[in-house]
């Protein structure tokens, strides 16, 4: 599907509106803050609000809205799991992970290790955040991004990468977190707002709701399948997503980093469960046009183009340059947020830790800037290198989170909630784990054996967030506590703290766990 040919004078306004709009928020934001010293934080200063929309924006990136689209296409509704299940992770961010978070004064999921499991595990985890971050929010997302913005412009994939990593950078090198959050939330509501116009737009082409109803295979409507699917069977989908989801929305810097920058717990939770509520949204606009597609295109042969035949045949000029915009917006508000988090990392875990704990808060921001710098330029080769693995790589990328998260779910998880569980044992699993799950995930994709010997990704997260976490209760029990660790409370007390909550941050997750039970009993 020829983009660039469907694109008018009108069209290419509205992506350059969009673009001053968003360089200009950026710049406001950054000019605004400028005596700040906490780049990496914004000061502790967001509201609520900001961080459910940065949380939302993050987590949407272009090969997500492209394959989600094109998995409702082949297979219907069953990958809104993914977006459905997530709030109850969102949950224990809040309510279980963020207290003990905010209580310790970290900034990084690294400091957290090290007070909870010494110098040794913190080391490990300080470079892997960086590796995890170059690949997955970095890399991927550039050149996801970049194939895009190459295929709307008719530009090189090398001008296309360079562009939108400038773009990002401008701001996020100058304001931080703040700057980050703040433009995020501006593409956020306009990815909502962009991309259920277009399936609004579409379903008025369909007609009405049963000739969509019926127009599709009945299956496709079933966010639970047997356990016989080839695609998603309901133990993959329901055992290994709670691994995953510990990992992404518990653990990951880029993502907790918003909840850490809240002005307090209470803003803090009650954007996480902000960002539950946004979680309904995606499989309705993002998924619902691939449905839309099957019906009044059953025949495109590709269903990567599903997203983009959508765009091209139903929108009138400018809403298809909107839709670009939009786009291009996820790419950006995932591409920032992982910039600034690999600066936060590198120079608080990294630089400051081993080789200056002497430098002053001016120095650190400078230094913030050069590495955000640093980080877009390791950005671009990672994207450019990509581009020689062909397009598989979206399909990849998603599935190496399989393998990644196992053995960091594990060690957070269990560090938090058993007071016993020493350094050794954390150590041990981080390292031995992180090499079994990738080595499992290597032969994985190879099919090495041979095809089908290995069980669905999901299972096989599963399967070793099991072992590991067997591995590290027994090394637990084996080993004595470290000087360097620190005593964090128990599950009782955790379990109190939950309850301190005040009222309303409980009534809300009450509704949406509501919500979701609503559209759980509706799409079975």
């Amino acid at each position: 599907m020829d983009i660039h040919a469907s694109l008018q004078w009108l069209d290419f306004t509205v992506i350059l509106l969009y673009i001053i709009a968003l360089i200009s928020i950026g710049m406001i934001v950054s000019y605004q803050r400028r005596d700040q010293t906490d780049l990496f934080l914004a000061g502790r200063s967001l509201g609520w609000h900001n961080v459910g929309l940065s949380i939302f924006g993050t987590n949407i990136s272009p090969s997500f809205l492209i394959a989600s689209c094109s998995a409702a296409y082949t297979s219907g509704i069953v990958t809104a799991n993914f977006e459905w299940l997530a709030w109850i992770f969102l949950l224990l961010l809040g309510m279980l992970f963020v207290p003990h978070y905010m209580n310790t004064k970290i900034s990084t999921m690294p400091q957290f290790v090290r007070l909870r499991f010494g110098p040794g595990a913190y080391r490990f985890l300080s470079w892997y955040a960086l590796f995890s971050t170059i690949i997955l929010w970095l890399g991927g997302s550039l050149y996801a991004g970049g194939v895009l913005l190459s295929q709307i412009m008719a530009w090189p994939l090398w001008l296309s990468v360079v562009v939108l990593v400038v773009i990002a950078t401008s701001f996020t090198v100058a304001g931080g977190l703040a700057a980050v959050v703040i433009t995020d939330s501006f593409q956020s509501v306009l990815m909502i707002a962009g991309s259920a116009t277009m399936t609004f737009i579409a379903f008025h082409h369909l007609g009405d709701m049963d000739r969509l109803v019926q127009g599709v295979p009945a299956d496709f409507w079933r966010l639970v399948r047997p356990a016989g699917d080839n695609a998603f069977p309901w133990p993959a989908m329901f055992l290994g997503y709670p691994v995953l989801g510990i990992w992404f929305w518990c653990t990951d810097q880029t993502i907790v980093q918003r909840v850490l920058g809240a002005k307090n717990l209470r803003q803090g939770q009650l954007g996480t469960v902000f960002a539950g509520f946004l979680k309904i949204l995606p499989p309705f606009i993002f998924m619902f046009p691939g449905l839309l597609c099957y019906v009044l295109h059953p025949n495109i042969g590709d269903p990567d183009a599903a997203y983009m035949t959508m765009v091209t045949r139903y929108l009138p000029v400018g809403m298809v340059g909107l839709v670009v915009a939009v786009l291009i917006a996820a790419v950006i508000s995932t591409l920032d947020s992982g910039l600034n988090s690999f600066s936060t990392v590198f120079t608080l875990d990294i630089y400051v830790k081993h080789f200056r704990p002497q430098a002053t808060d001016v120095e650190i921001k400078w230094l913030g800037r050069v590495v955000t710098l640093f980080a877009s330029a390791l950005a671009v080769g990672c994207a450019l290198l990509m581009g020689g693995v062909g397009k598989n790589m979206f399909d990849l990328l998603q599935g190496i989170i399989s393998f990644l998260a196992p053995p960091m779910a594990s060690v957070f998880l269990i560090g938090i909630l058993w007071k016993r569980a020493t350094a050794t044992a954390a150590l041990t699993s981080l390292i031995g784990g992180s090499i079994l799950s990738l080595s499992i995930g290597v032969c994985y994709f190879k099919e090495w054996p041979y095809a089908g010997f290995w069980p669905h990704y999901l299972m096989s997260a599963f399967y070793l967030f099991v072992l590991i976490s067997a591995t590290m209760f027994v090394v637990s029990l084996l080993t004595k506590k470290s000087p360097h660790e620190q005593e964090l409370p128990g599950l009782k007390k955790s379990a109190k703290t939950m309850s301190k909550a005040f009222p309303l941050v409980w009534l809300l997750w009450a509704i949406l766990a509501i919500c979701m039970l609503i559209l759980y009993i509706v799409f079975n």
